[in-house]
């Protein structure tokens, strides 16, 4: 399947490494978090007017948008999590958590969840905006964490090289992947047709797991040079793309996991350092990148 890339635009403001993207409720908006504690809304429609919403005085390593309540959850470098009203963000309220940092985020329902540095899984109320429960895992740091609706379960991935299974409702452990991967787990996300998991880690392995077929590994291979840090898929789910550390993405085939097309510096005008997050927007099926380099990159993908 051959692709034709568009870089589209390049978005700049942030002062420090971007690690986290989330969508808006209208997918034309997107919210960034960054190194310098800011939070910034984007328009794709107008890139260059990125809107400072709210100011946290750590790193923030995660940010989520809740589009109900229209609130802003942040997960910061010392384990804080933060509930922010973007109309009020100086009444932004900071719960001292998790251990070392708040590395990922998820809204499922009423509910958010958060995993980060000691090994804790913890479940929020939103309406109460507080913890439920919380699940130790490991002792070391849980890195990512994802939903597969038709199945009710959630997958972390952990510092420990495993990648955990749970039921979303009462967080029981279905499956453990035992090693994984042969360093830390940065990255999981499963297939939107919820039969396999993908997963990539410090050690830059790709792997697909069959979760019909007793959890078999389909694929693995080499991906990147160093860690894979995010894993996206293509709104119509034929497409997923991988980010790196080694300053590339990468474009894959859904269902043959096959490698259909690279982004780097030289050739497509890609980061510079690090790229830490991707969110493949339903708005004109815009893939966005962001990075060490404290730039956000607008791509369009196409078949040719």
């Amino acid at each position: 399947m051959p692709l034709e890339v568009k870089k589209i635009a390049q978005l700049t403001g942030h002062n420090a490494a971007i690690f986290s993207l989330s969508p808006d409720t209208d997918p034309r908006y997107f919210y960034s978090a960054a190194g310098d504690g800011w939070i910034v809304h984007w328009d794709m429609e107008a890139p260059e007017l990125g809107k400072l919403v709210a100011k946290v005085e750590q790193q923030v390593f995660s940010v989520l948008h809740l589009p109900q309540e229209q609130l802003l959850v942040a997960g910061n470098m010392n384990g804080g999590v933060h509930w922010v009203d973007p109309t009020a963000p100086a009444q932004q309220r900071n719960i001292a958590h998790h251990e070392k940092g708040v590395f990922d985020l998820i809204q499922i329902q009423d509910y958010v969840f958060s995993v980060g540095g000691g090994g804790v899984v913890t479940k929020w109320s939103i309406t109460e905006r507080r913890t439920l429960e919380s699940l130790a895992l490991t002792n070391q740091s849980l890195r990512c964490i994802d939903f597969c609706p038709t199945r009710n379960e959630l997958a972390i991935g952990s510092s420990d090289n495993n990648i955990y299974l749970l039921d979303a409702t009462d967080l029981s452990i279905r499956h453990s992947f035992f090693l994984a991967h042969s360093n830390s787990v940065f990255s999981v996300r499963y297939a939107p047709n919820g039969r396999y998991l993908l997963s990539g880690g410090r050690d830059a392995y790709l792997r697909a797991w069959d979760l019909d077929n007793d959890y078999a590994l389909v694929s693995a291979q080499p991906a990147h040079w160093y860690t894979i840090n995010d894993i996206a898929f293509h709104p119509n789910g034929h497409l997923f793309a991988t980010a790196s550390r080694d300053k590339t993405i990468k474009i894959w085939d859904s269902e043959t996991f096959q490698l259909l097309k690279v982004l780097d510096t030289i050739r497509n005008g890609c980061h510079i350092n690090s790229v830490n997050r991707l969110l493949w927007s339903q708005h004109k099926d815009y893939l966005i990148s962001c990075s060490d380099d404290r730039s956000i990159i607008l791509w369009n993908i196409t078949a040719k």
